[in-house]
C-alpha cells in the first residue's frame, strides 16, 4: 500500500496533473472537455490522465468513440486512509497538549 502511495502522490506532485485531476473531480468529461483552456495540448492531457489512471486516481469507462474519465474511488480512499492517519495523530496530540496546559481560572 505504501508503494500505491507513493504512485499516487508523485502522479499529483505536477502541477498541470493537479489540475486536471481536479477538473476530472468536479465532474466526468473526455479528454476534449478536460482540455478545454489549458495551456496544453490534447495528447499531452491524455498522457497525464494515463498517469493519473496508473496511479489508480482516475478511470475511464468508452463512451461511444471516446472515453470518460472520472475519480476512481478506490485508489481517493486509500489516500485519505493515509492522510486520515497523520490528521488523527496531530487531533491526539493536540488534545495531550491542551490537557497538559493549566486552566487559565
Amino acid at each position: 500500500m505504501a508503494n500505491r502511495i507513493a504512485i499516487a502522490l508523485n502522479a499529483l506532485a505536477d502541477p498541470t496533473r493537479r489540475t486536471i485531476f481536479e477538473r476530472v473531480g468536479a465532474g466526468p468529461g473526455a479528454v476534449g472537455e478536460i482540455a478545454a483552456g489549458l495551456p496544453v495540448s490534447r495528447p499531452a492531457v491524455s498522457q497525464h490522465l494515463k498517469v493519473l489512471k496508473e496511479a489508480g486516481l482516475v478511470t475511464d469507462t468508452p463512451d461511444g468513440t471516446r472515453r470518460v474519465y472520472r475519480l476512481d474511488p478506490r485508489g481517493l480512499g486509500a489516500l485519505r486512509d493515509w492522510l486520515d492517519r497523520f490528521w488523527g495523530d496531530q487531533l491526539s496530540a493536540f488534545k495531550d497538549f491542551a490537557d497538559q496546559q493549566e486552566s487559565p481560572e
